[in-house]
């Protein structure tokens, strides 16, 4: 009898703590869900021709549609995420055209966000719109294009 009393007991603390784990376990998932995450995906199709649609596709979630790093992901990102129109003051007051598009191709030392999950390098992720050619012209004209347009967001 005793045996059956202490298995009884048993299943009713099963009873109780049971749904407790459960409930804390459903508390925690939603509580990290609700933390901002960064959705990633493949870079969308766009004209290479229209560097301001390439910066809105490709560069907006980050740096914001007006450039100044105040875009939707920023919440989610460990690393501040540069003001963009800001760049020819911090060069002399001409804004650094090879630079922005060398940054963009191979990414650069002087800010870790680059090459990173924050800031990838947009040279072999650009190039993977045209599979076939590594560093082709079309890729070459979407870096160009993207760094002409950053350089019309300068403050002046």
């Amino acid at each position: 009898m005793s045996i059956l009393l202490a298995v009884r007991d048993r299943a009713m603390r099963a009873c109780v703590v049971l749904p407790v784990l459960l409930f804390l376990t459903v508390v925690v998932a939603n509580a990290q869900e609700s933390q901002t995450k960064i959705k990633t995906t493949t870079a969308p199709s766009t004209s290479p021709a229209s560097g301001e649609q390439m910066f809105k596709a490709y560069c907006a979630s980050c740096h914001g549609a007006d450039g100044k790093g105040n875009g939707p992901a920023v919440p989610a990102l460990k690393v501040a995420v540069p003001d963009l129109t800001t760049l020819a003051q911090g060069h002399g007051g001409k804004y650094p055209e090879s630079y922005v598009e060398s940054v963009l191709k191979f990414g650069t030392g002087a800010h870790a966000a680059h090459g990173s999950q924050d800031m990838p390098i947009w040279g072999p992720i650009l190039s993977s719109l045209n599979p076939n050619q590594v560093m082709s012209s079309t890729t070459q004209l979407r870096i160009n294009n993207i760094a002409h347009y950053i350089g019309t967001l300068q403050v002046k």
